[in-house]
């Protein structure tokens, strides 16, 4: 595979090879929710379009309608040259408030956040079980360093990138593509509240916990750690939202 093959292995718990016969509508999809996540950031690149073909199992030249698609939609734009490729476009900082309406009036709240809290338990139990070594720990224990080290604008996309990661090592393509669709939902509505320091320090203590739970094999403890942290995000959101 060609390009950055870290940078590409990020994205692996969303992009997966799409059925026959919807080839075009789930590889719509899959790039729609790298978007929506936010796993490439306003003004980075998607990788390129042969590791893209590749990782979704489709033609190059599906590919570039899908691309197009969100060309003409405003979401990506395409850059010629040595350093062309294409690009997600930035979004805007903040929503408006009519905005904001718009995004909690289209999900229910509730469902999504017992939807994650499930989906999230499980994974982190099934990870314990495992007992994660080599390459599968270092992967969790790299995801969990870069939210400590991500600067303020970049800490959500880096938080999801852990959360993503967790489920995937969770060993279930369903487990992992569910929770993408779930935690693209759950972003909408976090985008619609700020930032709080004294949260994301919590937060960041949970993560630590339930990383060392994790690796040391103790599924009751990581998923008593990860319905902790995902009361306090509900919490939060219902403050904020409802």
């Amino acid at each position: 595979m060609t390009g950055d093959s870290e940078f590409v292995d990020r994205l692996t718990p969303v992009l997966r090879p799409v059925r026959a016969g919807n080839g075009f509508e789930e590889a719509l999809e899959q790039i729609l929710q790298v978007i929506r996540l936010g796993l490439v950031p306003g003004g980075g690149r998607l990788p390129a379009e042969r590791d893209l073909s590749e990782l979704l199992g489709i033609s190059r030249v599906t590919l570039r309608e899908v691309l197009k698609v969100l060309q003409d939609q405003g979401l990506v734009e395409s850059r010629r040259g040595r350093y062309g490729g294409t690009f997600v476009r930035p979004r805007a900082d903040s929503p408006g408030e009519e905005e904001l309406r718009r995004r909690v009036a289209a999900v229910d709240i509730e469902d999504v956040l017992r939807f994650r809290e499930v989906l999230e338990a499980g994974a982190a139990e099934l990870c314990a079980a495992q007992r994660l070594t080599g390459r599968d720990a270092e992967r969790l224990r790299a995801a969990l360093a870069a939210t400590h080290e991500a600067p303020l604008p970049d800490y959500r996309r880096r938080d999801t990138l852990f959360h993503l990661t967790l489920a995937e090592l969770a060993g279930s393509a369903s487990l992992a593509a569910q929770y993408a669709a779930v935690r693209a939902a759950l972003n909408d509505l976090l985008d619609c509240i700020p930032l709080l320091v004294r949260n994301l320090e919590h937060s960041q203590h949970q993560h630590t916990g339930l990383v060392e739970a994790v690796l040391a094999g103790d599924g009751e403890t990581a998923r008593a750690v990860t319905r902790e942290h995902c009361a306090g995000t509900a919490a939060l959101l219902r403050g904020f939202l409802t």
